[in-house]
Order: C-alpha cells, then sequence, then structure tokens
C-alpha cells in the first residue's frame, strides 16, 4: 500500500509507512472518532481573538506530538537500545494524549469540573471508543499499556520523559505551533539541536540533553517565557477566557434553577454544564462548535447577563484591563473593592461585571499547566544535564536561566466591562 503522507506546517511532511504495523495502527488512531473531534477543539482557546492566525486545533497539535516524540525516539536510538513495544505504546500516548480536551481547551474544564486527563484515559479504556477498538485489533493488551504507561506505571522511565517532563514532545511542539501560527516570532527555539544533543541518564531513568545542548535548551526557556507573556498571558486573551468562564458559569447557575432556554436537558452541553457523565458518542459531540453555537442562540437569552457576556463574545466586545499593584497586595485588595463598590452603585453586576485575573502558574514553576504543563519546580523535575564526566545534573546548575525567568512573570490584572472602565478609574484616583 502507499504510504500516507500529511503535510504540516512545523513538521512539513509527515509519512506513515502502511508496510509498518506501528505507522498503520497510528494513522488508524488518527482517523478514530475521538482524534477526529480534536479538529474542533482550538488548541489557544480564545488566543484568535489577539491574534487571528492563532485558530489552529488540538488535532493538529497532538499529530506534532507523536512526531516529535517519534524524532526524539529516532535520536535516542542511535545511542541507545529502545524496543518496538516500548515505542508503539509511547506514539499512541502521545497521540492520544489531549483526547479528553473539553470546549476552549481548558476553559470549559474550569467550569464543569470534568478533567481532560481522567477523560482521555476513559476514552482509551472504554471498549465502545473507536480509539480502544483499534489498539485492541492491534494488539488486546494495548489499550491497557498505554493506560498504564499515561500514569506513570509502573516506574517512570525516559520514555515518560519523552511525554511529560521539562523538555518533553508535548511542549516542543506547542511552542513552536503556537509561535507560528500566532505570528509572534517570540517562540522559536532550534529543536533539531535539541534533538541532537537529546541523550539517556546512565541509569535510563531520565531524559536528559549533553553540555552541548544547553544553549538550545536556554533558547527554549526563553521561548516559553516569550510565549507566556505576548501569547498566552495577553490581556486580550485572558480577558476573552475570563468572559468564557462568567458565560459558561452564568449558564451553568440558570441550568441549575431551570432557568436556561437552551440547550434541552437531553442535549450534550447541558449535561456537561451540570458535570454529568456523558456517554463516549455524547462526548464525542462536546466540541467549540456546539459550545459557540449556544453562545450564539444566548446572544438573544432573556437572562441580561448571559445575553451580554455572548455578544460580547461574538462581537468582539471584550473587557477592558487595569493592571494591578502585584507587591502590594493591600492596595490591590483595595482597588478591587472599590471596583466592585463602584459597578453596583451604577447599577452593575460586580459578580459577572468585573474579574480579576492572576496566574497562578508561571512558565517554569507551577504544578498545574497552562496551557498544557508548566515548571521547573524541584532539581529532579528540571531538565537534566548530563556533564563530560557522566554526571547528571540539573540544568540551573549550567543556566542562570530557569531561575531568573521564573521570576519575571507575575501580574495582576483587573478586568472590567467597558461601560464601568471610566467610572472605576475615577473611583480609584479618587479613593486613593
Amino acid at each position: 500500500m502507499p504510504d500516507k503522507v500529511i503535510r504540516d506546517p512545523v513538521h512539513d511532511l509527515i509519512t506513515f509507512q502502511q508496510n509498518h504495523p506501528t505507522d498503520e495502527l497510528l494513522f488508524k488512531l488518527l482517523n478514530a472518532a475521538e482524534c477526529q473531534r480534536l479538529r474542533r477543539i482550538a488548541q489557544l482557546g480564545m488566543a484568535a481573538m489577539a491574534y487571528p492566525g492563532a485558530d489552529h486545533s488540538r488535532y493538529s497539535h497532538s499529530l506534532g506530538v507523536m512526531v516529535t516524540a517519534r524524532k526524539m525516539i529516532l535520536q535516542l536510538r542511535r545511542d541507545h537500545e529502545i524496543d518496538e513495544e516500548s515505542e508503539t505504546i509511547l506514539l499512541c500516548a502521545a497521540l492520544l494524549h489531549d483526547l479528553g480536551h473539553g470546549p476552549f481547551s481548558h476553559v470549559f474544564e474550569r467550569v464543569s469540573h470534568i478533567h481532560h486527563e481522567k477523560l482521555t484515559q476513559r476514552l482509551i479504556a472504554d471498549p465502545e471508543s473507536d480509539v480502544h477498538q483499534i489498539m485492541a485489533r492491534h494488539d488486546r493488551a494495548l489499550p491497557d499499556k498505554v493506560l498504564q504507561f499515561l500514569r506513570g506505571q509502573p516506574k517512570p522511565t525516559f520514555l515518560n520523559d519523552i511525554l511529560s517532563s521539562q523538555l518533553d514532545a508535548d511542549r516542543l511542539d506547542y511552542l513552536l505551533r503556537d509561535n507560528l501560527m500566532s505570528g509572534s516570532h517570540y517562540g522559536g527555539f532550534d529543536l533539531n539541536w535539541i534533538l541532537q544533543a537529546l541523550t539517556i541518564s546512565p541509569d535510563r531513568s531520565r531524559l536528559a540533553i549533553t553540555m552541548k545542548g544547553i544553549s538550545a535548551a536556554e533558547a527554549y526557556l526563553q521561548s516559553r517565557y516569550h510565549m507566556y507573556r505576548n501569547v498566552y498571558y495577553h490581556k486580550v486573551v485572558r480577558s476573552a477566557e475570563g468572559m468564557v468562564k462568567l458565560a459558561l458559569q452564568r449558564a451553568r447557575r440558570l441550568a441549575v434553577q431551570d432557568r436556561l432556554e437552551w440547550p434541552p436537558r437531553d442535549q450534550t452541553v447541558y449535561k456537561a454544564l451540570l458535570g454529568q457523565r456523558l456517554t463516549i458518542s455524547e462526548f464525542t459531540e462536546l466540541d467549540d462548535v456546539a459550545v459557540m453555537h449556544c453562545f450564539k442562540l444566548w446572544t438573544r437569552a432573556e437572562d441580561a447577563t448571559l445575553a451580554s457576556l455572548c455578544r460580547g463574545l461574538l462581537y468582539r466586545k471584550l473587557y477592558k484591563s487595569i493592571d494591578l499593584p502585584i507587591e502590594d497586595q493591600k492596595q490591590a485588595a483595595e482597588i478591587i473593592q472599590v471596583a466592585q463598590k463602584t459597578v453596583a452603585e451604577s447599577g452593575g453586576d460586580p459578580a459577572y461585571d468585573l474579574f480579576v485575573d492572576e496566574p497562578s502558574e508561571t512558565a517554569f514553576n507551577s504544578p498545574q499547566p497552562e496551557p498544557d504543563k508548566t515548571g521547573d519546580g524541584p532539581e529532579e523535575e528540571q531538565i537534566q544535564v548530563i556533564t563530560n564526566t557522566q554526571q547528571v545534573t540539573p540544568l540551573n546548575q549550567h543556566s542562570p536561566l530557569p531561575d531568573t525567568l521564573n521570576k519575571r512573570l507575575r501580574f495582576k490584572r483587573l478586568h472590567i466591562l467597558p461601560v464601568w472602565r471610566e467610572r472605576v478609574l475615577k473611583a480609584i484616583e479618587v479613593d486613593g
């Protein structure tokens, strides 16, 4: 059979050799209903509000993660033995790792409390899902092996690091992809040199880089910093994401009160808003299109708050931002109180007409990922470097960048409905 070839903007030609069992399996998985659903999930949520080209999907990213993992395996095999079964499990996990993401990526998850990691594992484990059936036909035990790999069991190795670490295929792809599609020109780095420098620790427990890869790793860290600062944390992006969260929270509240006019109770979005368990077929229908359809209908909702939020999202009438002091928490709290009081006295609703944005994560140090993962954390979680004497050391012993950049990504913003912004600013000046 002829090879299957996909043209990708980041990795160029991606080839699946149909006479190779693993490639044949991966291509079948790529066309499974659960994977095809990811075409309808925006990789960067509402980033297209600020960067019109950043409307790429979780599907293209998942494909890119698989390709990057395959490149990493190819490099490591030059000096290390990696068996075919381990490669197959890794590549399946790489391709499927984002299956459980809800609409607008992380935003819907924060309202519905349906965690994408758990959903991903459920989709793989469920005999009714396409991905489970495809893997089971290849090897009856493969779905369980992929699940165990995603859970880091029985014991994490360098193979787990390829998919989940400070220098993994996930980050390597999304930074390059998000940089390219946003047109930001801030997030570029030399992937080929990083691949060239990849190696494995002597005990085969960790992925690492050689000394010659330190400069490439520094450029990679800088790209993470710049992408967070200029794209992921862009005030327009954060404003739109905050409004999506408020709209969904309002819809959820109305649903609980049996006041939500649309969708009907038996519809997928309604069930998801309330955190109800969805069937595999129902979850396959839950995507950006389904929620955006609700937003369009909600612009004419009887509930004025929900209608206003949805009109703002559809026609880019977003909340305006006011920077708050991050070093003086008391002063910031006082400004927020003045803003809430001013909005309330002006006839607005402080619960929905404004919100505070202070992300807990940074580009390097966080237990919770955003948009996918972040953080260098403890030494054992940092990028590992193999010295010329074969010692395994964390990158911050060779470079000041991990510690330096981590301290510089902090902000606190007040996002407010445009009609109240000038009144709030005047009130703040008078009060201050």
